[in-house]
């Protein structure tokens, strides 16, 4: 059966491929949310973790900012709830956690298997960028550094990259080099 990795999956998987993700858990019961302080600094972001629940956010499914354990505890409970309720037939495997990510510029990354070129990458800027603008630009992998430089230039993001209005430049460097990680572990995982 084909199925989307799940988020914790993924990390993983990234992982392997050199990719930095935040460190994580797991968090299949309320109890489990015990010493998590000793394991993740807060304030932390609680998630759950569904492959028939896509949109978490929609689902009342993602918590930010949680600032202690008592409080993990009550989102742990209300973010199960939300989820049983949004999709009652939603298989739960439970919360992930991690640390708050302080406030940056987000991106999205995708690879797709066209059906006439084949595996393909997409870069953009992240949100409302992507969902509203379709501000987005694509590559049939593998890609390499100028494919990668070229990619993140020609969306019209792109000064928001190099830094606009008051905010300073981003890393396109380790862009360029995440580009192109992800474009190896979409080539050696071409049934993901």
């Amino acid at each position: 059966e084909k199925r989307s990795l799940l988020e914790t999956e993924a990390k993983e998987l990234l992982r392997e491929y050199g990719i930095p993700v935040p460190d994580f858990k797991l968090i299949k019961s309320k109890d489990e949310i015990i010493g998590l302080a000793k394991e993740i600094n807060f304030p932390i972001v609680m998630k759950i973790v569904s492959p028939d629940i896509i949109h978490k956010t929609d689902a009342g499914g993602v918590k930010l900012n949680i600032k202690d354990e008592t409080e993990a505890r009550l989102a742990y409970q209300e973010i199960i709830s939300k989820a049983k309720k949004y999709n009652k037939e939603a298989e739960i495997f439970g919360v992930i956690t991690y640390s708050m990510i302080p406030k940056a510029t987000e991106i999205i990354i995708g690879m797709m298997k066209d059906p006439h070129f084949g595996p393909v990458a997409m870069f953009g800027l992240g949100g409302i960028f992507v969902e509203i603008l379709k501000d987005i630009s694509f590559r049939i992998l593998p890609i390499e550094e100028r494919d990668a430089r070229e990619m993140i230039a020609e969306i019209k993001g792109y000064e928001i990259l190099k830094g606009a209005r008051g905010e300073g430049p981003k890393d396109i460097k380790a862009i360029k080099i995440l580009l192109m990680k992800i474009s190896q572990l979409s080539i050696g995982n071409p049934e993901n």
